[in-house]
């Protein structure tokens, strides 16, 4: 049986570094695509930024739905307005 490799744990302050970079816009797309495609990366680093950016997507096309949704009902009261109903 071949030996399994272990990632080295990530510490505290590599988890506070990881959260402030995130927190600065542009900066965290960045990184997080850059940890989550890299090679020498920590596998624990890399599934988190693959999961930050799988919720980053599912986040932006919710909003997107939902401001269609709103654009589409102040277009359609507009519409009414105009037409003095």
């Amino acid at each position: 049986m071949p030996a399994v490799e272990q990632a080295p744990v990530l510490s505290m302050m590599d988890w506070v570094v990881v959260l402030i970079l995130t927190a600065l816009p542009i900066v965290n797309i960045v990184m997080l695509i850059i940890w989550a495609v890299g090679g020498s990366v920590n596998p624990n680093k890399k599934n988190y930024a693959k999961a930050a950016l799988i919720m980053a997507a599912i986040s932006i096309l919710i909003w997107v739905a939902f401001l269609g949704r709103i654009v589409a009902t102040f277009f359609g009261m507009m519409n009414h307005l105009s037409m003095g109903v």
